[in-house]
C-alpha cells in the first residue's frame, strides 16, 4: 500500500482530526497541541467532510473517530486510501470494537488508539505515521491478538504456532526488521539501528510483507505479536513506503 514520505524534520506535522463529538475533538485538540511540533489544520465531525479536509488541507495525519453517524471512519478511510493523499491515518477506538479495527487494519489504517488512553499514546501515534511508521496502542495489539486467537479454528496455540510458521520463512535479518517494525520504528530509524541505507530496509519490508503474505505493516506488526517476537510496547503498522 503507498503513502507518502516522511515529515521533512523541522516541520510542522498537519493533522485534520474527525470526531462527532465535540468535546472529544477539543479533547483531542488539546492534546496534540501540546507538541509544538504539531499543529491542527482542521476539524469535523463527520467522515465525509474529512475526506474532503484531506483533499483540501494535504494534512500528513489524519485521526479519525471509527465509528461515526452517516461515513464512519473506516469507510472514510477507504475513500482517503483512494484518492492518493499522502496522508497517514489514526484510527481512534474504543474497547468492543475488535471487528471494526480487524476491517479497519485491512483498509490501510496506519495507526490504532483507544479513546481512554494516555494522552501521550496520542502524540507518539501521529508523530510515528508522521515518520513513515505507524501505531498500535499496547492494548489494542493485546486486543486483537486476542480477538484473532478467539476466532480462530484451533484456539490461541494453533494460531501461535502458524504465526510463527509464517515468521519461520523470514531470514535472520527480516526477522530482526520485522521486531522493530512492531516496536514502532520508522524504516529510516531501522536503518540506523541495524547499520544499512534506508533504502535496504525498504527492500526488507516489501520482501517480509510478501513472504508473510499481509497487505500492510500493522498486520505484520500483529503477525509478531501472535509468534511472539515483541513483549508489548507500542508497535508500528501501516507502511507508508
Amino acid at each position: 500500500m503507498s503513502g507518502g514520505e516522511p515529515v521533512a524534520a523541522g516541520t510542522p506535522i498537519r493533522v485534520v482530526i474527525a470526531d462527532d463529538e465535540p468535546m472529544v475533538r477539543a479533547g483531542i485538540r488539546a492534546v496534540l497541541t501540546i507538541d509544538p511540533g504539531i499543529e491542527v489544520v482542521a476539524e469535523t465531525g463527520d467522515g465525509r467532510e474529512a475526506v474532503e479536509l484531506v483533499r483540501r488541507h494535504r494534512p500528513d495525519v489524519v485521526v479519525l473517530d471509527i465509528r461515526m453517524p452517516g461515513t464512519d471512519g473506516i469507510t472514510a478511510a477507504a475513500e482517503i486510501r483512494r484518492t492518493g493523499a499522502a496522508t497517514g491515518i489514526v484510527m481512534l477506538t474504543t474497547f468492543g470494537e475488535d471487528d471494526y479495527i480487524l476491517r479497519a487494519l485491512g483498509g490501510g489504517a496506519h495507526g490504532f488508539l483507544i479513546k481512554s488512553g494516555e494522552p501521550e499514546e496520542l502524540i507518539a501515534g501521529v508523530r510515528a505515521v508522521a515518520e513513515g511508521a505507524a501505531y498500535l496502542s499496547p492494548k489494542v495489539a493485546a486486543r486483537v491478538v486476542a480477538h484473532l486467537a478467539s476466532a480462530g479454528a484451533g484456539g490461541p496455540a494453533d494460531r501461535r504456532l502458524a504465526a510463527r510458521e509464517q515468521v519461520a520463512a523470514l531470514t535472520t535479518r527480516e526477522r530482526d526488521v520485522l521486531v522493530l517494525i512492531a516496536a514502532g520504528l520508522s524504516n529510516g530509524q531501522i536503518a540506523r539501528r541495524i547499520g544499512v541505507v534506508e533504502g535496504t530496509v525498504k527492500a526488507h519490508v516489501s520482501s517480509i510483507l510478501a513472504r508473510l503474505g499481509v497487505a500492510n505493516r500493522a498486520a505484520a506488526a500483529v503477525l509478531a505479536h501472535e509468534a511472539g517476537l515483541t513483549t508489548g510496547g507500542a508497535c508500528a503498522g501501516g507502511p507508508r513506503d
